[in-house]
């Protein structure tokens, strides 16, 4: 298979998101792009037999999930306009009947479906805000029950449809979050006061009597497992702070949940019962095993989704018996023409660091902060000697697992090694380590990701140090143009891709709900920390750029503005970089381009990123191009 051909048949192959059981448990709906096109499809689970209910009436890019209807007749999706996130709530029945339900300015997110199959709690930016509406569907009328200045989430009806719980912050304590509840019509709001002020907690699921309320929170550090007794007004938690354990849903007796528990890289699947709290682990293989969110993993009594993927074996879904611990494969993974054995598995490692990295003089100087054991995983691409790629996570609260990941394979197969840094700040790990950026953005857990990449250039012989690039997407761009400008003797070449580059921009222009969540929650405001927002921009630092740098963004990227890259663009300018030219003629004609400094690459009809199998093999073709020609090395292809 030639190197075009292996890049198309990866971006090709058929990926499955958001499977969610329908209200009996007899069908799921997902996402599948099997066609070269999502489209919404229906599994029957005792047949297998899958059917497409669209026909390009959902949108190409699966980012957001869809839920049932509580009759089982409907499936609501979230539709946008070429990427840009300003989502309607639509509906689609097993004809292909589609139609919009729920149209307001701005980005709408449906938060949770009635069980009397009429109402939709959605939070909706219309306001300004993000804040939460019911809208009743006979009627098409639309109330706003709450009135933040700071974004509302996880809207749950309950069973009764008379009360919405919810979470948002009103404390002056920026990183808190509390857990709401209000009566539908949006009085009597009262906040239940779960956890400590300064820690986080959300409203997961309502139990099935509508007396009890399953939680999350942070107050012992790790994300623990709470449930709220509403009668009571009182919590028991579960588990003992070892790990992050996260809730995800009630069973249908009420008397056990599901949860995720996180450690070492990886999320295994667990039930916990509620009377004696104690809680087991589904037998599965190693690996990332979850569960669909927003209540959706219910079959039955006994019978539940589980999404399960390693960093060599794609996501395949399942459907477990906790009765039998047996479970059968629902959806297999596919695989083409590409051989699975060219995937490479993830080598989990920690080291330790002080959040200071070797930096230039005219660099922004960090003193050292906390000690802290970092985890980090390295995919091994088998060349020799290997050409490395620094590949940052995205969030900044994000966690890199032992999962499969498109991006960091197709680079495994061109032949370049990847290692991927859960870096102070990354979730996962704890409050006390994820609130070591709040206020450091841009500090210690970049040097995190610098010194993650000296370790391995220092004990992994077999890593070229002469061929080390940085690569990420949203914070993980932000990462790439900082490595670059505070690194610069580190990397050969950069790709930032919808990142960061102007903090005060970013904070006038992207949607208020990152604003208020994001931006002030790391950073306070531009007019409280002037100096931290300048400081900290890459584009501050615009001549510390020492490689050649690909910029790449969509220009309907709302949550990262197309502004952020252009400013970047037009500062290289300034300070005298060379943007490359498109060429005139190829090589083999005679002709030849001068690469230039720089490359910048605007996406069209592209937001922030795209699971669209075009808009894939357009990315792919582009980091592909840039890193062959400007790390300056030809690696073996799969079939060499």
């Amino acid at each position: 298979m030639s190197d075009d051909e292996l890049l198309e048949e990866l971006a090709r192959l058929p990926t499955l998101a958001h499977p969610t059981a329908s209200p009996d448990g007899d069908r799921v709906a997902m996402y599948y792009d099997e066609t070269g096109r999502n489209q919404l499809h229906v599994l029957d689970v005792e047949t297998g037999e899958r059917t497409t209910w669209s026909d390009g009436e959902v949108p190409r890019n699966a980012r957001w999930w869809v839920r049932w209807g509580a009759d089982g007749r409907r499936v609501f999706f979230h539709l946008d306009e070429d990427g840009n996130e300003q989502n309607d709530v639509h509906a689609i029945d097993a004809e292909g009947n589609a139609e919009p339900v729920f149209e307001m300015d701005g980005q709408n997110a449906l938060q949770d479906v009635g069980a009397d199959g009429e109402t939709l709690v959605v939070a909706s930016a219309a306001g300004g805000q993000m804040n939460l509406y019911v809208h009743d569907l006979p009627s098409d009328e639309t109330t706003k029950i709450t009135d933040y200045d700071r974004a509302t989430a996880s809207g749950l009806l309950s069973p009764e449809g008379d009360r919405v719980a919810y979470s948002t912050n009103e404390s002056d304590d920026f990183q808190n979050r509390d857990v709401y509840l209000v009566d539908v019509d949006g009085s009597n709001p009262r906040n239940l006061e779960i956890g400590e002020e300064g820690a986080e907690a959300h409203p997961v699921d309502w139990g099935p009597d509508g007396d009890r309320l399953l939680v999350s929170d942070t107050t012992e550090d790790q994300t623990r497992c709470g449930i709220y007794d509403v009668e009571r007004d009182a919590v028991t938690w579960f588990g003992d702070d070892d790990y992050q354990e996260q809730p995800v849903q009630f069973l249908p007796d009420g008397d056990r949940f599901l949860a995720t528990r996180t450690r070492d890289a990886a999320d295994v699947a667990m039930v916990c019962d509620v009377d004696s709290g104690e809680t087991r682990t589904l037998d599965l293989p190693e690996g990332v095993a979850s569960f669909p969110a927003n209540g959706s993993a219910v079959l039955d009594d006994d019978r539940v989704l589980v999404v399960h993927t390693t960093p060599t074996r794609r996501p395949e879904l399942l459907a477990y018996d906790l009765a039998t611990d047996e479970y059968e494969t629902l959806v297999e993974a596919e695989y083409g023409d590409v051989d699975p054995d060219s995937f490479a598995d993830a080598e989990f490692f920690t080291f330790t660091s002080n959040g200071v990295a070797d930096a230039p003089a005219e660099a922004v100087e960090l003193e050292p902060s906390t000690e802290l054991e970092i985890e980090a995983l390295l995919y091994d691409s088998g060349e020799r000697p290997s050409p490395l790629v620094v590949n940052p996570h995205g969030g900044p609260p994000v966690h890199e697992k032992r999962e499969f990941d498109l991006f960091t394979q197709f680079l495994v197969t061109r032949g370049y090694s990847v290692l991927q840094v859960n870096y102070r700040g990354s979730a996962g790990l704890g409050r006390e380590f994820r609130e070591e950026l709040y206020g450091d953005w841009g500090g210690a857990e970049q040097a995190d990701v610098a010194a993650a990449a000296e370790h391995v250039l220092d004990t992994r012989d077999w890593i070229d140090d002469d061929t080390v690039a940085v690569f990420g997407g949203s914070y993980g761009g932000y990462s790439a143009y900082w490595q670059m400008v505070q690194y610069p003797s580190l990397y050969d070449a950069g790709i930032a891709w919808i990142g960061v580059t102007d903090l005060v921009d970013m904070y006038e222009n992207t949607m208020p709900h990152f604003r208020t969540e994001l931006m002030e929650k790391y950073l306070g405001t531009p007019e409280e920390n002037p100096d931290l927002y300048e400081e900290r921009s890459p584009v501050t630092h615009v001549e510390n750029v020492d490689a050649p740098l690909l910029l790449l963004h969509g220009v309907n990227d709302r949550r990262v503005p197309v502004s952020q890259a252009r400013i970047f663009r037009d500062a290289l300018d300034d300070a005298g970089y060379e943007e490359r030219e498109a060429p005139t003629a190829s090589p083999d004609d005679g002709g030849a381009v001068a690469d230039g400094d720089y490359e910048y690459v605007e996406l069209g009809e592209e937001g922030h990123g795209s699971s669209d199998i075009q808009q894939k093999i357009r990315a792919f073709e582009i980091l592909d191009d840039f890193v062959e020609r400007r790390l300056g090395k030809t690696v073996a292809t799969a079939d060499d």
